[in-house]
């Protein structure tokens, strides 16, 4: 599976490709830290699946979302963020899933292992 990180801050980014790296099938194809970034890497690289902090420093969330299923309609995206609250608005938008940045990391896992699994049926909670 191929993913593209988006988060603008690098250790968020460091910390998510060390714990990807480690799973067999899961590769990090690349990295945004801006949605503009995002935008052009996804029809660049045609990722599998995005990883999306919904705090980019350019554009909100929602906005973000909209603007990659234009780009990608069918393309997973698991929202992440630190603050829960942020779980239902990102569903509403099109997240394929949710994940809190305070949950362990198998969480996340458990969470794209779902998202893959579901995509054909739309979205996944977590």
């Amino acid at each position: 599976m191929r993913i593209l990180l988006a988060d603008d801050q690098e250790r968020v980014r460091y910390g998510l490709r060390a714990l990807l790296r480690q799973q067999p099938g899961l590769h990090v194809v690349g990295e945004a830290e801006n949605a503009h970034d995002l935008l052009a890497l996804t029809t660049v690289l045609h990722p599998d699946l995005v990883l999306l902090d919904w705090h980019l420093p350019d554009v909100p969330g929602d906005k973000v979302l909209l603007s990659l299923r234009q780009v990608a309609p069918e393309l997973p995206v698991i929202v992440l963020s630190g603050q829960i609250g942020i779980r239902e608005a990102a569903l509403e938008a099109g997240a394929s899933a949710f994940f809190s940045k305070s949950s362990p990391p198998d969480r996340l896992l458990d969470a794209i292992r779902r998202v893959v699994s579901a995509s054909t049926d739309g979205r996944c909670d977590t």
